[in-house]
């Protein structure tokens, strides 16, 4: 197995779970702000041999050069990567984020379903295609992408944070966008503009109950 660095890469051999950032797409409707994307520093289940020392390093670069804005640098250590580790879902994952970054679906498309090829509950993948799906206005495949991702890691806070967005933005469903993102701060996410959303949507849930109550 691998050591264990600063970043936990040990978790390469299990199942995601690093965040460095939320989603690509707008948050609440209220104050929404794009977001970064995740960088995956992961890798699947199906491989359970210890990689060589170089083959960690050149994925934690790969890591690094994402996490600092330098996506061609990030792009070609993960081809390198998979040159001889093809059947690391969390390299795959990250090559899509950045092709979502340059605007090209298709491939990211196409590296999101190497990395379910791979690992069908990969939950990062999982939520890179509920993101590719909510871009493409197919909000139904969106959730269901999503609501895949957290039955398999239920602690997956990132896709939590998407459905509340998913829930509140397209499907206008307030009550289920509530539970999401109180979940993802649940989950440790220290992120204060959240916090105001929750707030914001108790209030919104709460008049709407009283006007349907008037109504009747």
């Amino acid at each position: 197995m691998l050591s264990q660095p600063s970043t936990d890469i040990r978790q390469m051999l299990r199942v995601p779970a690093l965040l460095l950032a939320t989603a690509l797409l707008a948050g609440c409707a209220s104050s929404a702000a794009p977001r970064a994307g995740e960088v995956d520093v992961t890798a699947t289940p199906a491989t359970q041999r210890s990689i060589p020392q170089r083959a960690q390093t050149l994925y934690e670069q790969a890591v690094a050069a994402m996490a600092a804005g330098d996506a061609l640098d990030a792009e070609l250590r993960f081809r390198e990567f998979l040159l001889n580790y093809p059947d690391f879902p969390g390299a795959w994952v990250n090559l899509a984020i950045i092709a979502t970054g340059k605007g090209d679906d298709a491939a990211a498309a196409s590296h999101i379903e190497s990395a379910l090829q791979i690992d069908p509950e990969n939950a990062s993948a999982l939520n890179q295609l509920g993101m590719l799906k909510r871009r493409q206005g197919y909000f139904p495949e969106a959730e269901a992408a999503y609501m895949k991702a957290v039955t398999a890691q239920p602690d997956y806070a990132l896709a939590h944070y998407n459905l509340g967005v998913l829930n509140e933005l397209y499907l206008q469903q307030l009550d289920t966008a509530l539970q999401h993102f109180e979940l993802y701060l649940e989950l440790g996410a220290d992120d204060e503009q959240v916090a105001k959303w929750v707030v914001d949507l108790k209030r919104r849930i709460s008049v709407a109950q009283r006007t349907a109550n008037v109504t009747e």
